[in-house]
């Protein structure tokens, strides 16, 4: 039997680690101070999206004990019926994260490249599957692995082992992650639709390969997701006034449903994280299938900043 005093410790070390709860955004002082906490798990995922590296790159320099996950590669986001950057199934994600050795009981630390503001699109964008899947102990590392290297703190290389693989248990949140049907009947209440692309093709101006015709979903505003992303000494950080400033220039209620989208999904994660986790928005969703799957049917709506409302159809004629 455990004596009192050998209880009330383990408690004690018990508690300490299921209390860390990380802000969303964490600076790489706060990492290192914890980096050897019982429970909490790195999580590399950079890849070559703004050329920032791949598995040799992670196993020549790295946050020391962290793990690695190549984001482009390994599974977070899939493509169905011709729309990139789904979320992919529930249970396969599942799989995907236990096999990293991660259980539900971890505090998980996502580190992107840090080379830029699409990068760390790919860090919001696991931030928000864990968040998605019923996981709130996740935290994202202002300014990367290029921030932690820049700032001189320790790194480590050499070629590791694959982790323990271990059970994750994932429950959909639904209410992060917006249909189709569910940003149509959002656009005709009127409710906020942020559109976090680059304004060019929230204009209409350009279009991505991704989707069928240019512009917007109309009545949406324009957050771009690398307005508030900043870089110095070569690595990139989000501000979190520059973003509070870009939100209350636009008007925006935080306490009004709001959805974030983009092109894929990809950057609608950065837009979704911005708003909702540090910018203090209520009720945000994100929509996974955003412009790609919005303009798959041609009776949709788009907006032009030099056209007006046209159909998706009309557009392609």
């Amino acid at each position: 039997m455990r004596t009192p005093l050998i209880l009330a410790v383990t408690l004690a070390m018990a508690g300490t680690a299921q209390a860390m709860h990380p802000s969303p955004l964490v600076e790489a002082e706060w990492l290192e101070e914890h980096l050897n906490a019982a429970g909490l798990v790195v999580l590399d995922v950079r890849s070559t999206i703004d050329d920032g590296g791949d598995r040799t790159a992670f196993e020549a320099a790295r946050i020391p004990g962290s793990r690695y996950s190549n984001y482009a590669e390994d599974g977070w986001r899939e493509e169905r019926d011709g729309v990139a950057g789904l979320m992919p199934d529930v249970d396969d994600l599942a799989r995907l994260i236990g096999g990293l050795g991660i259980d539900n009981g971890d505090t998980v630390i996502v580190v992107p490249a840090g080379t830029g503001p699409t990068d760390f699109a790919s860090a919001t964008r696991v931030y928000w599957t864990f968040k998605a899947l019923g996981h709130d102990e996740v935290a994202i590392l202002n300014g990367g692995f290029a921030g932690w290297e820049r700032q001189g703190f320790e790194t480590a290389s050499g070629p590791l082992e694959p982790p323990e693989a271990t059970a994750f248990s994932a429950t959909l949140r639904e209410e992060l992650l917006a249909s189709d049907a569910e940003v149509d009947a959002s656009r005709q209440a009127g409710e906020q639709l942020v559109d976090a692309r680059p304004e060019e093709f929230f204009s209409g101006a350009r279009q991505s390969p991704a989707t069928r015709a240019p512009g917007t979903i109309p009545d949406s505003v324009n957050l771009p997701h690398d307005d508030a992303l900043v870089e110095r000494d070569g690595a990139w950080y989000l501000e979190p006034e520059r973003l509070t400033a870009a939100i209350d220039a636009l008007g925006l209620d935080r306490e009004a449903p709001t959805v974030a989208f983009c092109n894929t999904g990809h950057w609608a994660a950065s837009g979704w994280f911005q708003l909702s986790e540090v910018g203090g928005f209520s009720n945000a969703t994100m929509y996974d299938g955003s412009m790609a799957a919005w303009t798959r049917d041609d009776s949709r709506p788009v907006q032009l900043a030099d056209r007006g409302v046209m159909t998706v159809g009309e557009m392609r004629d």
